[in-house]
């Protein structure tokens, strides 16, 4: 007789539980509720799924290598960092690949469940009913970003607009149809989703400013609107490509393949997460600062981590592509301090006042409670239930799994920032632990020695507990791989990666019992990518163009046969609209040069020049463009694409250690021809200067140009 399961949630979590139950050893009848009209939990299923918590085109913050299921493979036209609707579209192919079987009823909300002798009753309402039904086994999957967290009390003499971070979309939606009157945004959170907000909505704020028929939103001038960023400690700020090794021209890639390197830790792993000493601190301070190549001070004091006394706390980080550039351009203004109330369009904190705002994004985090208030009291009380404590609200064995006091109830995704490949393995370990029959070899020892009660327990209330207390991604794989007896597969061999730098990524899909065509093609796919960011440029477009936002200083020499002379000035790069072409983004910069051009004779002339950088995903292309003389912020029409080339070995020393990436680009105009050639200077990832150097000849024309930019 098949066993019933009630699965609440028909997000991520959900789905992969009900096909692993769907395709265990045992039968089971699944049966999904979830309160939405329809599947995918946060994940918006269109572009025009703006109701979801998260906005359908923001930017997967780790690629699709790592967001996926080991059974479905992404379309092969997918971007490496797919948007947020595109999740929602895969979700929606997940079940039609595997959930035929299951009972998936949208639109209605479990509000209650009693244990009801060795199963469980469960209420669910919609459609202005109620109804009951019994099942063997209740899994939690409705998500730990249950309700977001917002202290009405502090912001309810606010006379300017206020939102959650998981509410923002668009500077129009915050401030309305009429020109905002303040001067600063007020941004409050100093944990990853402050600083993913604080840089979109410097984004947004860049492209009102900088691109022609914006709409009219900023009301003081160009420079009226800047962002004000609350927060607590300083934060590692990644962007969304690293790379795995420390040259002037490193290799990039989506920045959950370096940070997901088995080759970094040998075995046997152990949890680097929970408690965090000082000793580990430090270590992982330093391990931060290498990657990222600055310890933070040069964009701001508050951002560094330059003292001993700082370097000892555990360390917290973010993504943002442009956050750490638009601090140091001065367009967020960093604050150590803590909102504590709004009196009009007036910010009260613990050290003094924020005046003049124009609208407040809380980026203050979730509660997790809602996603388990439907289970009794008594449930809650095994479970060790404490809304309190808003990292870690229940206590569960096993990496989140289940308690072994509550056997039938299990938990699927219930944990901060969870891992789709954690996700899956919480699914396959419930099926094994509800199906009848033997376990697999390791089960009973790996779970028996388990402590994760315990851990949980004591992590409540310690001041030097990690960011994410289930955040070792790869130490927790490789405790479920143990357990289920799924052993990792070997990257695929073909083609065959350099010996430098050595990455041995941890694929979901390379944990596959089946070794099935699905996983087969992600794990390959993973293998190719990596091959391609080590071995061709993929990605450096991004990473320079990504850079280059803000101000450089700028010195030209121009030098022909009979003369030479010289401009000084500034160059910036000032980020601008982003538009989406079906799955693709394009990002632009509206460069403005200024400065003064001194002749050999003495003379000088203040020049100012005008172009517009673009940089394409889908091509991973970068081009410079000609601005309309008669309006500067529009394209005109292409200067030339620039093109880069693989670093070469020459001698005893590797090119790469010695020169930045170089690039070429070709303009033939109809006055003149132009071979353009840069050189782009990194350090770890951040572009650190560049030249570029060209000639120019005409019939009347015939001299040179080299240019350096610096910091």
């Amino acid at each position: 007789m098949a066993k019933t399961v009630c699965i609440v949630g028909a997000g991520p979590s959900g789905l992969v539980a009900a096909k692993h139950l769907l395709h265990a050893t045992t039968v089971f009848h699944v049966t999904i509720y979830d309160k939405q009209p329809r599947l995918g939990g946060l994940w918006p299923v269109s572009p025009s799924d703006t109701k979801r918590q998260i906005h359908p085109l923001m930017v997967t913050n780790q690629s699709r290598h790592t967001v996926h299921f080991s059974d479905l493979a992404w379309e092969a036209d997918t971007p490496h960092l797919p948007k947020g609707w595109m999740v929602g579209q895969y979700l929606e192919q997940y079940k039609r690949r595997w959930l035929s079987d299951a009972e998936i009823v949208l639109g209605k909300e479990v509000v209650r469940t009693e244990r009801a002798g060795t199963g469980w009753k469960v209420v669910v309402s919609g459609g202005g009913s109620q109804e009951e039904n019994k099942f063997d086994h209740l899994v939690v999957a409705s998500g730990f970003f249950g309700e977001p967290r917002v202290d009405k009390q502090i912001v309810e003499g606010a006379t300017v607009p206020v939102a959650h971070s998981s509410a923002y979309r668009d500077l129009k939606s915050l401030l309305g149809d009429e020109p905002c009157k303040g001067s600063k945004l007020l941004v409050v959170g100093g944990q990853m989703s402050g600083f993913e907000i604080a840089g979109t909505a410097a984004t947004h704020i860049a492209t009102v400013r900088n691109t022609p028929d914006a709409p009219k939103v900023l009301s003081k001038g160009p420079e009226s609107l800047t962002v004000h960023h609350l927060i607590q400690r300083p934060v590692w700020v990644m962007p969304l490509h690293l790379t795995a090794q420390a040259t002037k021209s490193p290799p990039f890639l989506p920045l959950d393949i370096p940070t997901s390197n088995l080759a970094n830790r040998p075995p046997p792993l152990s949890d680097t997460q929970g408690h965090i000493s000082e000793q580990a601190a430090l270590a992982s301070n330093a391990g931060f600062e290498f990657m990222l190549g600055t310890n933070q001070a040069e964009y701001s004091p508050l951002l560094g981590f330059v003292d001993d006394a700082v370097r000892r706390n555990q360390a917290f980080v973010s993504v943002s592509e442009h956050y750490c550039n638009f601090v140091r351009d001065g367009k967020i203004t960093v604050q150590n301090d803590r909102l504590v109330s709004m009196d009009g369009n007036t910010a009260h904190t613990n050290s003094g006042t924020v005046e003049d705002v124009a609208a407040v994004i809380l980026a203050t985090g979730f509660g997790a409670s809602k996603g388990v208030s439907f289970l009794p009291s008594s449930v809650l009380k095994t479970l060790h239930y404490d809304p309190s404590y808003s990292n870690l609200p229940i206590a569960l064995a096993f990496h989140g799994a289940y308690h072994p006091d509550v056997a039938n109830l299990g938990f699927v995704g219930f944990y901060r920032a969870p891992y789709w490949g954690i996700m899956e393995m919480q699914a396959r370990f419930l099926a094994v632990l509800w199906s009848d029959g033997e376990k697999p070899p390791g089960f009973s020892e790996t779970v028996g020695r388990d402590q994760s009660i315990e851990r949980t327990l004591r992590l409540r209330g310690d001041p030097r507990g990690s960011q994410f207390p289930m955040g070792d991604y790869l130490f927790i794989m490789t405790e479920f791989s143990a357990a289920l007896d799924i052993p990792i597969s070997p990257s695929p061999p073909d083609p065959p990666l350099p010996p430098s730098p050595h990455l041995d990524f941890l694929c979901p899909a390379r944990y596959n019992p089946d070794n099935g065509k699905e996983a087969t093609r992600t794990a390959l796919d993973a293998h190719t990518t990596i091959y391609k960011g080590i071995t061709t440029p993929l990605f450096v477009a991004r990473a320079v163009f990504r850079s280059l936002l803000g101000t450089w200083r700028l010195e030209r020499s121009l030098t022909s046969k009979d003369s030479q002379a010289r401009f000084s000035g500034t160059a910036q790069f000032l980020l601008r609209e982003r538009f989406i072409a079906d799955k693709w983004t394009v990002e632009e910069y509206l460069h403005v040069e200024e400065g003064t051009l001194v002749a050999a004779d003495g003379q000088s002339v203040h020049e100012t020049k005008r172009y517009i950088w673009r940089y394409t995903e889908q091509d991973d292309r970068l081009s410079v463009w000609f601005a309309k003389p008669d309006d500067p912020k529009q394209v005109d029409r292409l200067f030339h694409q620039v093109e880069f080339a693989m670093p070469t070995t020459t001698g005893e020393e590797s090119h790469e250690s010695v020169r930045g990436w170089l690039a070429h680009g070709t303009h033939l105009g109809s006055e003149d021809y132009r071979d353009i050639k840069y050189e782009f200077t990194f350090k770890q990832i951040n572009l650190e200067s560049w030249t570029v150097a060209y000639g120019v000849k005409t019939a009347a024309k015939d001299y040179t140009i080299a240019e350096e930019y610096q910091r």
